[in-house]
């Protein structure tokens, strides 16, 4: 295994455990806002219900956004890297791979 191949592992193995961690990082602050919501609010139980349905979906779909966003940023930078890696007259090459 040459230097290229190490620093392309490594590389690789970074950007999996910062998706990871921005994923968990968002589940959890989604699930802590929600039930902190829903366990102070001075509302009936329906009232109640209701609103955790409507924070729930919203919530859902925020995390969904944010998601897409962190999943762009990431194609990004391995576009990146692999012409870094490749070498700039094979970007098209690097492209092909995708």
């Amino acid at each position: 295994m040459d230097l290229k191949d190490l620093l392309k592992k490594k590389k690789r193995s970074t950007k999996k455990q910062t998706a990871k961690n921005v994923a968990i990082g968002a589940g959890i602050g989604t699930a802590v806002g929600v039930a902190a919501g829903v366990l102070l609010a001075p509302q009936s139980g329906k009232e109640t219900r209701e609103d955790l349905v409507k924070t729930t979906k919203e919530t859902l779909e925020t995390v969904k956004e944010g998601l897409n966003v962190a999943k762009e940023k990431i194609e990004e930078l391995v576009k990146k890297e692999k012409t870094f890696i490749c070498g700039e007259d094979k970007e098209e090459e690097a492209e092909e791979v995708e």
